[in-house]
């Protein structure tokens, strides 16, 4: 299979993408978090197509996307009222929310499950495609499964060239990670993953938000989850990656001592002086959360190299955008921190 990049949103590439999904085929499409791999989200057959290509477990639910908030009452039923003052407050935007699934939502599509996860991303192009295509697309991000998720055309072309027909360039992606997600089946609103619309935010709609445990520890392999990224090792590349907590200094001073040929430094700009010798690599600036969380999965791949033993990586802290970059790093050591302020 010959593997397609169109870019730009002129009408002909709108009406291909379309036409693709209509005919079950796969389209991989830019959003404002993450590239998604997309599929006609009510035809099983185009979803089992998701899952074949990205290697995704089964058991993992995937997000439709649809063109506008109206259309949420399409693939959902019983929605409360949070919905929709979430909706009014953030979509088109970076949040998925986690709703009861009208019977017409494939099974395949919510991993056997009762509920549905919804977005309405901010991406003016993909809006566009899913109005043509007449359906809600099923797209998790377009990486292979586990590994760093895609920010550009070009890393779903390195991930999927000649394993699916049309990639539609919209650029990289601004926000860089994925999209938080709030599940509102149960008696309090429940934050299942974070991402660009944050805690902080989400509350001042709600009122009141849960933090589900998948956000800060890994969660039992056997546990049923209503959400993508939320049970599974994410976002890593080939080599263990050993986040280092602390002050620079003491970061700086443990990482020294333990360093090895063949290594890596993932580190703020700020701190590039301090690993010269140590092979770093920065993704964005620790003073602006914005350029960490646009740059941590270009950084990842870059990394995703056999050659490299392992990864020391440096994690920004407190709330707002910072908190989903620590949730994505976290995901990706699978939870291995060290406190160089203990360590060191």
């Amino acid at each position: 299979m010959q593997t397609r990049i169109l870019s730009g949103d002129s009408e002909i590439n709108i009406l291909l993408a379309a036409l693709h999904l209509t005919a079950g085929e796969l389209v991989a499409l830019p959003t404002e978090t993450v590239y998604g791999l997309g599929a006609n989200g009510l035809d099983p057959e185009a979803v089992a197509k998701i899952f074949e290509v990205k290697g995704r477990p089964q058991d993992n639910p995937l997000i439709l996307h649809i063109a506008d908030p109206e259309q949420m009452e399409l693939v959902c039923e019983n929605i409360p009222k949070s919905a929709y003052q979430l909706a009014a407050a953030f979509w088109p935007g970076p949040l998925t929310m986690v709703l009861p699934a009208q019977d017409r939502v494939p099974l395949s599509t919510r991993a056997g499950l009762p509920t549905v996860a919804v977005r309405c991303p901010d991406c003016d192009i993909t809006r566009q495609i899913i109005r043509h295509a007449g359906v809600p697309v099923a797209a998790p991000s377009a990486n292979i499964s586990g590994k760093p998720s895609t920010t550009t055309a070009q890393h779903v072309y390195d991930d999927h060239a000649g394993k699916i027909p049309l990639i539609i360039d919209g650029g990289p992606c601004r926000v860089g990670v994925e999209s938080t997600i709030v599940d509102l089946t149960a008696d309090r609103p429940r934050l299942l993953r974070p991402g660009g619309i944050t805690p902080e935010q989400l509350e001042t709609v709600l009122g009141d938000l849960v933090i589900d445990k998948a956000v800060t520890a890994q969660i039992d392999k056997d546990a049923v989850v209503k959400a993508p990224g939320m049970k599974y090792k994410h976002y890593a590349p080939q080599s263990e990656v050993v986040i280092v907590s602390g002050s620079r200094e003491k970061a700086a001073a443990y990482i020294h001592a333990h360093y090895a040929k063949g290594e890596r430094v993932l580190c703020f700009e700020e701190e590039l002086t301090l690993y010269q010798d140590c092979d770093p690599l920065a993704y964005g600036k620790e003073a602006d959360v914005a350029t960490l969380s646009a740059g941590l999965f270009a950084a990842l791949r870059e990394l995703d190299d056999p050659s490299i033993t392992k990864i020391y990586a440096r994690c920004p802290v407190g709330g707002g955008v910072a908190y989903a970059v620590q949730n994505r790093l976290k995901k990706a050591a699978a939870f291995h921190i060290i406190d160089a302020e203990v360590e060191a």
